[in-house]
């Protein structure tokens, strides 16, 4: 992807001035010679250059066209993209993938040099400087410091994080296989690098949402969890009366469709369709009940029937067959764009292993989880945990480009979040608290709907109970 500043400079090299979603547009493209066309094309008297400058800009955004009638278009995640591991050496590509797209993001933003080049010259001891990497493992000394082992594509270098230190508070918060930028000194012998300030891949302070040009509400939901005991059928019915009347273009469901059958010790007897076709017809007759009219955007969960390891295919055809034609299918995870917004949906599974990775997490709090993701620019940090994850050529789990709304699910408690121009929405659940959660006091927050305006980006909760 083309750097943002150089896209600025090169416009600034002519006396223009540059709008940011511009500057976006032109790195989705990934085109150099576009910048000079558009340069070419603008009027004498141009300050700014803007969408109204690019002929078609607000019409291909994503490099697809959008219509603003009740339509949507798939970015990412749509059937059969993604993929299959065919040998171990994937997974040399996939954590590549990562490192590149994740430590180019912080290059754009502070200069580093590479781990070995720094270990091997003595001339860079006690010299403040820079250096990124994924890191491999983290722990605690006796003192209560923080040693993180990060590594690049040249060597392996030991951090120390200082508890005295302002950099701790971001320490604390390190998960295994993120990638980060550590500026600091290496001690005298090279062998520790001492850190002063952290850098994630973040989002920019500055950054700006796309908000529709046009009218529209989507709707957001998760975990339905048809053919469960708990599901709450009568809330269901309320809820699709409601959209009926609600105004709303878009439906779109982050996972866990049904129930499923096996996923975990005892579930036959918690369940009331014992038979996973069932269970899918039952849910193609309840969303057959939503006006034509919306939309239905449909992603997987870890209870649906397909593979666990992320990201997860779409649903099969074969499970389908009582789906409305208003339903389109998705892969978990997937980006969409509706009306220009776009909605990156993850279903959340790695929330759990966030939840005990970082300090003072929990499940009340998954409007938090969805900022570390963002912070992160990753929607699965820590690899070979409770998430499975299935190690292509790429990383489809690296949160780019940036969504206007991030959807998850799986926590069964609602949550949302304004984080640097991303809202954060996980919708809850409509299953009621199941026997599992009691055991780990888990208090769900069951049949509820978030409603978004495009044109705002402002959510609204609705409860049915």
């Amino acid at each position: 992807m083309l750097d943002a500043q150089e896209i600025a400079i090169r416009f600034l090299d002519t006396r223009l001035q540059v709008h940011p979603d511009v500057v976006r547009y032109i790195q989705e493209q990934d085109n150099p010679d576009l910048i000079e066309r558009i340069i070419a094309g603008v009027p004498a008297d141009t300050v700014v250059v803007s969408a109204k400058h690019i002929p078609g800009m607000n019409a291909t955004r994503d490099g697809m066209r959008f219509l603003t009638d009740p339509t949507v278009e798939i970015v990412s995640g749509g059937p059969g993209t993604s993929g299959s591991i065919n040998s171990s050496a994937d997974y040399l590509h996939y954590f590549r993938d990562r490192y590149s797209k994740l430590g180019g993001m912080i290059r754009n933003r502070c200069s580093s040099m590479p781990i070995e080049g720094l270990t091997r010259s003595p001339r860079y001891r006690q010299e403040e400087c820079t250096v990124i990497g994924m890191v491999s493992e983290v722990k605690t000394t006796t003192n209560g410091h923080r040693i993180a082992e990060i590594e690049d594509s040249t060597a392996n270098l030991s951090v120390l994080f200082r508890k005295d230190r302002p950099v701790f508070a971001d320490a604390e918060r390190l998960i295994p296989d993120e990638v980060i930028g550590v500026k600091g000194k290496l001690s005298t012998d090279g062998r520790l690098f001492f850190a002063e300030q952290m850098f994630r891949p973040d989002i920019r302070i500055d950054n700006k949402p796309y908000l529709s040009d046009k009218p529209g509400k989507a709707v957001f939901i998760s975990d339905v969890h048809v053919g469960s005991n708990t599901f709450l059928e009568d809330s269901w019915l309320r809820f699709v009366d409601w959209i009926g009347e609600s105004g709303a273009s878009y439906l779109l469901i982050a996972g866990d469709l049904v129930d499923g059958i096996g996923v975990f010790p005892g579930q036959d007897q918690e369940l009331t369709i014992k038979n996973i076709y069932e269970q899918y017809d039952a849910f193609g007759e309840m969303i057959s009940g939503i006006p034509h009219r919306i939309k239905i955007i449909v992603a997987p969960g870890n209870h649906d029937v397909v593979r666990g390891a992320e990201p997860q295919p779409v649903i099969p055809e074969q499970f389908t067959r009582k789906f409305p034609e208003n339903c389109m299918l998705v892969e978990n995870p997937a980006l969409v764009n509706l009306q220009g917004v776009r909605v990156l949906m993850y279903h959340g599974r790695s929330i759990d292993d966030m939840i005990g990775l970082i300090p003072g997490a929990s499940y009340e709090q998954s409007g938090k989880m969805m900022e570390e993701m963002l912070q992160r620019r990753h929607l699965a940090p820590a690899y070979g945990r409770r998430t499975p994850i299935a190690a292509g050529k790429s990383d489809h789990l690296i949160i780019d480009p940036l969504p206007e709304i991030l959807h998850t699910g799986h926590v069964h408690i609602t949550g949302l979040t304004q984080y640097r121009g991303v809202l954060g929405i996980n919708a809850g659940t409509w299953q009621s608290q199941t026997a599992f959660q009691k055991q780990m006091n888990v208090n769900p927050t069951p049949a509820q709907a978030v409603m978004v305006d495009l044109q705002t980006l402002v959510p609204e909760t609705f409860t049915f109970l």
